[in-house]
């Protein structure tokens, strides 16, 4: 790889790994389970995450909006996703799906943005002021979708002047199709890199040596 991270100006964005979405019984666990499973997406996450922390680099976590009774009803123009949280009630406020699943909780050090209400991390929460706040200028993005939140924090970071990497095996979408448009079709309309896991664990042991 070419791109040099370096730890006090990198950050890994965990995006939306609620219960809901990566664990056995989670509401939207049972339509991503198979591109997961395919792509190894639990191990991936955790190893990005472990490998980050050990070199130093900051992992800030991306939360979705956690439902509440009322939430987009009077909306004028909820979005589609939008109005499939207003049926099924995905990562409900209080509840054991609206909780981070267990293996990817805050550490010490993490950075927990404030929750945003459609697809970007970066629309209407503080993740631009915390990154700035903390010297960063490269920013790393895992969870989930790949083809909705994912792509849509790294168009915004890109527009943001942030240098954008990708994790392909550290993300996954309903359809290997959608898999496909963020990673082969879109993704290298504005994303810097798009990497594997061992590739972007790799570059962090390297600028931690």
């Amino acid at each position: 790889m070419s791109t040099i991270y370096d730890p006090r100006r990198t950050a890994v964005l965990l995006v939306d790994p609620y219960n809901d979405f990566l664990s056995e019984g989670g509401k939207i666990w049972p339509r991503l389970e198979p591109v997961a499973n395919e792509v190894g997406l639990l191990d991936h996450l955790g190893l990005v995450v472990a490998s980050a922390r050990e070199a130093g680099v900051r992992v800030v976590f991306v939360p979705h909006r956690r439902w509440e009774p009322g939430d987009y009803e009077m909306w004028g123009h909820p979005n589609p996703t939008q109005r499939a949280i207003m049926k099924r009630h995905s990562f409900a406020r209080g509840t054991w799906g609206g909780e981070f699943h267990p293996d990817f909780q805050p550490q010490p050090g993490d950075v927990v943005v404030h929750e945003h209400w459609s697809q970007s991390g970066f629309a209407n929460t503080d993740l631009d002021f915390q990154l700035k706040q903390h010297g960063i200028t490269h920013v790393v993005l895992i969870g989930v979708l790949a083809n909705t939140c994912i792509e849509s924090t790294g168009r915004y970071a890109m527009e943001l002047g942030y240098h954008v990497t990708l994790v392909r095996d550290a993300t996954a979408a309903l359809l290997p199709e959608m898999m496909h448009a963020a990673h082969e079709l879109n993704g290298p309309t504005f994303a810097h890199a798009i990497v594997t896991t061992n590739e972007i664990t790799t570059a962090f042991e390297g600028a931690h040596a």
